[in-house]
Formats: C-alpha cells, sequence, structure tokens
C-alpha cells in the first residue's frame, strides 16, 4: 500500500515546501537546502522548465531517504503520468481535474487539488484524494478550516497561498493536516541565500511541531 506511506509521510512532514526556480540547477540548489532545514515534502512545480528532468533527478538524489518528492501545478493527466513516471509520490494541482484523479488513482498515488467550495472539496473527496487543498488559503484564512470541517470532519485540508510563519500555527492549529509553503519559504533564492532558506525551513518545522503538540 504505497499510497497510505506516501500519505503518512506527507502528514508526517506537515510542511510541503511549495518549489518554483528559474532553471533546473536553481530548483535543486533551493530544494537541497530546504531539505537540509528539515522539511521532507519537495513539491516541484510544472512551472519549472523541464520540470519532469527536475523531479527524475531529484528523486534519484533522495531514493533512500525519508524525503517525499512531488509534482505541483499538474493540470492534466499527461502531466500527472509523466511526473509520477519520473518519480513523483504525490500530486498537486492549482484545480481539481478528473482526469488527474484517475491517472492517481491508477498508479496509487496521493492526489492533493487545489479547491475553494465545498461542491469541489466534495467532489474531490469522491474521485479519491485523501487530501484537499485550499487554494488560494489567503483568501479564507484559517477559521475557514474549522468551519469546513463542521460538517465535514473527515476531510483532511492543506492550505497554500497566504500560508507564512505569523499564521502558520493558526493553520495548524485550526484543523490543517499539513501547510504548503512557496515563496515565503524560498524567497532569499533571488539573492542566493540559501543558508536563509535552510534557517526558514528549521523555523516551519518548529512552528508546526509546536502547534500539534498544543492541540
Amino acid at each position: 500500500m504505497r499510497r497510505v506511506s506516501y500519505l503518512q509521510k506527507l502528514t508526517e512532514s506537515g510542511v510541503v515546501a511549495v518549489v518554483r526556480a528559474n532553471s533546473k540547477e536553481e530548483a535543486i540548489t533551493i530544494i537541497d537546502a530546504i531539505v537540509l532545514g528539515g522539511i521532507n515534502a519537495i513539491e516541484i512545480t510544472y512551472t519549472i522548465e523541464n520540470a519532469t528532468d527536475v523531479i527524475k533527478e531529484v528523486s534519484k538524489n533522495y531514493k533512500n531517504t525519508d524525503v517525499l518528492i512531488g509534482a505541483g501545478t499538474v493540470l492534466d493527466g499527461e502531466t500527472a503520468r509523466a511526473a509520477i513516471l519520473a518519480g513523483a509520490k504525490f500530486i498537486v494541482g492549482p484545480n481539481f481535474n478528473k482526469d488527474v484523479a484517475l491517472i492517481c488513482n491508477r498508479y496509487q498515488i496521493p492526489y492533493t487539488p487545489g479547491c475553494m467550495t465545498i461542491n469541489e472539496m466534495v467532489e474531490a473527496l469522491e474521485y479519491g484524494s485523501d487530501i484537499v487543498k485550499l487554494f488560494p488559503g489567503g483568501a479564507f484564512g484559517p477559521k475557514f478550516i474549522k468551519d469546513v470541517k463542521g460538517p465535514l470532519p473527515h476531510i483532511n485540508i492543506m492550505p497554500t497561498g497566504g500560508v507564512s510563519l505569523d499564521n502558520a500555527h493558526e493553520w495548524i492549529s485550526m484543523g490543517s493536516v499539513a501547510i504548503g509553503v512557496g515563496s515565503d519559504l524560498t524567497k532569499h533564492a533571488k539573492t542566493k541565500e540559501y543558508a536563509k532558506i535552510t534557517e526558514q525551513a528549521r523555523k516551519y518545522v518548529e512552528v508546526v511541531k509546536k502547534a500539534r503538540s498544543e492541540k
């Protein structure tokens, strides 16, 4: 049941690092800095040129580790299949797509689609999504998680977009199974200050750990 194993690693990490970069080399350097900081779930987005090659190389680099490599900004089934064959262990999208859900189910890979409404979330659940991505999270705020889990107590939600160190604790305390973090984590890549990315990653890990211990 590799799907169960991947889901367990994803939720245990608590933080999914959303990586965007201008090149394959920059993406790999960013990922190495993030992993050094203790975040073990990496979402390599398809906004990166030759993203499939990045997924393949990074998956090979971290093959026998606890690091889980996934693909993000996946909009169609063809891209999902390419990412999975390259080594992606989870698939994330900004929206819900039935073809992507079917491909992920076929290969027993977790699919986390972006949803904004209850209807979208329920449809995603019906198509086998174990974790739903609230996107953009900043448009709703942490309390929205608690409100959704009133009628849908069984749903697992991961907010992405608008998540920062300032609100990460609240997102978790309100019931988020994990948080997706992008620019607030990787912003120092613009100035090539990769040590600061590592430090930022450590801070996120600590915040999530603390929030979970207080629940």
